[in-house]
């Protein structure tokens, strides 16, 4: 199994999504670069793609932006679950420990029973 290095993803993705929300926010290299504490260079080399930013400075940037560290780096398809799951993430969050157990169980074996249909169907396919 090929380990994918995390930077490499984040060079995928990062330097245009940096460019373009800098841009919708009307912020100038500099105006960005003043804001978050970092030289102007930096956030040019950033949206060349020939520096990657410590996680620190993708959370300033994130904050800056009023936005989602995973909103800044990843693709809108790329991202965690769709709203409607997110909702009921943010549900089961509030229940009880027993209740959490439960529910990862069912989800586990739901897991496990679609993991296994799709094993079935690539072999007999």
């Amino acid at each position: 199994m090929e380990v994918i290095h995390f930077w490499r993803i984040i060079a995928m993705s990062f330097p245009k999504r940096l460019l373009t929300t800098r841009k919708a926010q009307g912020f100038t290299q500099q105006s960005l670069a003043n804001a978050v504490g970092m030289h102007v260079n930096q956030i040019k080399k950033y949206e060349a793609g020939t520096a990657q930013p410590t996680l620190t400075a993708m959370i300033k940037l994130a904050q800056t932006f009023h936005i989602s560290l995973d909103e800044l780096v990843f693709e809108e398809g790329e991202r965690g679950p769709d709203e409607d799951l997110r909702l009921q993430f943010e549900a089961i969050s509030r229940m009880s420990p027993e209740e959490k157990k439960i529910i990862k169980a069912l989800l586990e074996g739901m897991i496990i029973k679609h993991q296994t249909q799709q094993m079935v169907s690539n072999l007999s396919g």
